[in-house]
């Protein structure tokens, strides 16, 4: 970061998703609310696979670092947007926004990752069912998992640079409600070439990577499944990658737009809205989608909750000593 961005510039004012006064009381109990179950959702996903022993697999191994991702992800914005929404001053220091804008872009970039490892546990599960175990040991899952958050960060590290190498001296008032990519660019008066067509390469580079190898899993699955001769066993296959498939296309379809262009007052105003799927919508989702439609999640629950009610039943009653 460079010295003429500091001296100029120690602060950002987010304008967050309106400012009319009147909803903002509104859109504080809202998102309070989807935060509250947002982490509910996603904690109460970890701790279950932790505790049940049948969730020890490659499957749910990934799962659990996607709700992880999914739980840092929404944690990254919300504190400071809930604070904004009851306070005059809509402040953010600018280490403050530059951290992030850092996490923000790491995390983004890591559930590309996790998303493509997923997909590529299935097709191992389903296309080479016999070797699974072998090729899937826990070596490589950690690889898998390990990778996402290595790529994710470094490159996020990049770009966060990149941006707050630029001179901002137009305004310190940023039209979102958090410190995003495009509208701290707009902030800009120095030349943004360098930082747009970076941003453009790895925003198109990653988004395009990561979907083609759930693509391509995906195209060997199906074709997979469709030799399967029974009606019960394709229906079988097909629900042990249903919801991954859920989450992708919800992921992806609110994101695919999101980058790939120059940033401009219409894509920031629409980036806004789409920020707010990706950001809030996605994972309070993304648990339920993995819960409701999964047996294995639902019977482990059921197997937590009888063993917590057999111990506190056999938990003997304090007798009164007098």
């Amino acid at each position: 970061m460079s010295s003429t961005n500091s001296s100029a510039i120690t602060e950002f004012i987010l304008l967050g998703l309106t400012d009319r006064p009147e909803l903002q009381p509104f859109l504080f109990m809202l998102f309070l609310t989807v935060y509250f179950v947002t982490i509910l959702g996603n904690l109460g996903m970890i701790v279950l696979i932790r505790l049940d022993s049948h969730l020890h697999t490659p499957m749910y191994f990934f799962l659990t670092n996607l709700a992880f991702v999914d739980l840092c992800y929404t944690s990254n914005a919300t504190p400071q947007m809930l604070t904004n929404f009851l306070s005059e001053k809509k402040s953010i220091s600018f280490v403050g926004c530059f951290i992030q804008c850092y996490i923000f872009i790491a995390l983004l970039l890591t559930e590309f990752y996790m998303l493509a490892a997923m997909a590529y546990d299935r097709y191992m599960a389903i296309c080479d069912p016999l070797c699974y175990s072998v090729k899937m040991s826990r070596l490589v899952c950690i690889c898998l998992a390990t990778f996402p958050y290595v790529y994710g960060f470094s490159d996020g590290l990049f770009q966060a640079i990149l941006t707050f190498r630029l001179t901002f001296c137009r305004s310190n008032v940023i039209n979102h409600f958090y410190c995003a990519d495009p509208p701290l660019i707009k902030l800009s008066c120095s030349d943004t070439y360098v930082k747009e067509h970076a941003m453009l390469i790895s925003a198109g580079f990653n988004l395009s990577n990561s979907l083609t190898i759930i693509l391509v899993s995906y195209t060997f699955i199906i074709a997979t499944i469709l030799r399967i001769k029974s009606a019960e066993g394709r229906c079988k296959a097909f629900s042990t990658c249903g919801s991954h498939m859920m989450a992708v296309t919800l992921f992806y379809g609110t994101l695919f737009c999101m980058y790939v262009r120059p940033p401009t007052n219409k894509t920031v105003e629409e980036s806004k809205i789409m920020a707010v799927f990706y950001t809030f919508v996605n994972p309070v989702l993304n648990p339920l989608i993995y819960s409701l439609r999964n047996k294995d999640v639902k019977q482990a629950l059921k197997n937590v909750l009888r063993q917590n009610m057999v111990r506190t039943m056999s938990v003997p009653p304090l007798s009164n000593k007098t």
